[in-house]
């Protein structure tokens, strides 16, 4: 079975994306040990792209992901420091999308 990679867009709360992505960035290591993460990692805009790039804006990060397998992100996603996060991290998000995806 191909990997499974993950593209979450999210988008904090106007003036919160810096202490959202600190408290994302506290988990990293914690996912990057679990069983089937391959990458792990928050990304932002570019600065410098110019026209050639669709930016998501300041308050959005979008976390690039790649897995093993759909068992390996079932259990990333039940994983209690990944339930803690969401608990703790839960007031400072306006929106979230998850988008998972296999290679063509």
């Amino acid at each position: 079975m191909p990997n499974i990679h993950v593209i979450a867009v999210i988008t904090a709360r106007p003036g919160q994306r810096q202490a959202l992505m600190d408290l994302f960035n506290k988990n990293v290591p914690t996912v990057k040990a679990e069983a089937g993460c391959i990458a792990y990692e928050a990304t932002v805009d570019t600065e410098g792209a110019g026209s050639m790039q669709a930016a998501f804006g300041p308050d959005t990060f979008v976390v690039i992901e790649q897995w093993e397998s759909m068992q390996a992100l079932g259990a990333h996603a039940a994983a209690p420091h990944m339930k803690e996060y969401s608990k703790q991290s839960k007031s400072m998000v306006a929106n979230s999308k998850i988008h998972i995806l296999t290679p063509a």
